[in-house]
């Protein structure tokens, strides 16, 4: 990644060096590619965000801001490799989220691929912490939750924002609320919408502490194991979730579309679809998605 390559591609479109599948919903477009321990790697075009670095999609470069939910390899591994091309391709340093412990280690990684590449590194690694509120743009805010890993892990919800007449003024005439606003008065509420819910690695309770996760459009989740022989209640010790704990939760999803992933790759795809559709039949009213 170093300046070893003069001419740079200019069409990066053209490059496929990670596999990505797409799935777009109501206006929404859904990419990426997750498998257990292999790599997992996120992003809503039309949001201008990605989540979790575990590869890098040449196509996704041109993303610049990103919200990582841990530092295991396969959710982080490509972070050096993505801020070196973007680098290397006279782009601004990007923005990248993730748990305050991850930094500092991420810092040092970094600082010695300096070295191997003789190439500069330039970003910006930003701590976030459940509770936190990153705004986007005016309309879109990105609140942060906590997960349950085995190493410090979060969940990001996106909103959608805006701002609406308070309904004691709907109904009056313009002036007479240009009137109110100058003596002072706030006519407008701000009103929220969760679109987008993320959580990488994480037992249930990291679903359960965010409530709004089951009530955003899409929501993106983990469903690691799925065989009855793994029993949930040690998947829960490894920080993992099961197909029972979907189940179990099946009249909370109010989500209109459940993204499932990050499956173990003990699993073939086809005793995958086995499982599921056995325990959901009806994969939650149509709702529930494999990505496989």
């Amino acid at each position: 990644m170093g300046d070893s390559e003069p001419y740079p591609a200019t069409n990066p479109s053209m490059i496929e060096n990670a596999p990505v599948q797409t799935l777009v919903h109501d206006g929404l477009t859904i990419e990426g590619y997750s498998r257990a321990a292999v790599q997992t790697y996120w992003r809503v075009p039309e949001l201008k965000i990605g989540f979790d670095l575990g590869a890098q999609p040449w196509s996704f470069m041109g993303t610049e801001t990103w919200f990582v939910s841990h530092g295991h390899l396969d959710h982080i591994a490509a972070l050096p490799v993505y801020v070196a091309r973007r680098r290397m391709m006279k782009m601004e340093p990007p923005r990248i989220y993730m748990p305050p412990e991850t930094i500092d280690p991420m810092q040092r990684i970094m600082r010695q691929y300096t070295r191997l590449d003789r190439g500069r590194m330039p970003c910006e690694l930003l701590p976030a912490q459940p509770g936190d509120e990153i705004e986007l743009s005016r309309e879109l805010v990105v609140t942060v939750s906590a997960t349950k890993h085995t190493v410090p892990s979060l969940g990001y919800l996106v909103w959608d924002r805006r701002h609406k007449l308070k309904a004691e003024y709907q109904g009056m005439a313009g002036e007479q609320i240009r009137d109110i606003r100058l003596s002072g008065q706030e006519v407008t509420e701000e009103q929220r919408r969760p679109l987008v819910g993320y959580l990488g690695d994480t037992t249930p309770q990291g679903l359960d502490n965010c409530p709004a996760m089951y009530d955003a459009k899409i929501l993106i989740c983990e469903m690691t194991f799925v065989s009855p022989e793994h029993r949930k209640e040690r998947i829960h010790k490894f920080g993992h979730m099961h197909l029972d704990d979907f189940v179990e939760r099946r009249e909370r999803f109010q989500n209109e579309l459940i993204i499932a992933s990050h499956l173990s790759t003990r699993y073939h795809s086809n005793a995958v679809h086995r499982h599921v559709e056995r325990a959901l039949p009806d994969m939650l009213d149509g709702r529930l998605k494999l990505w496989l």
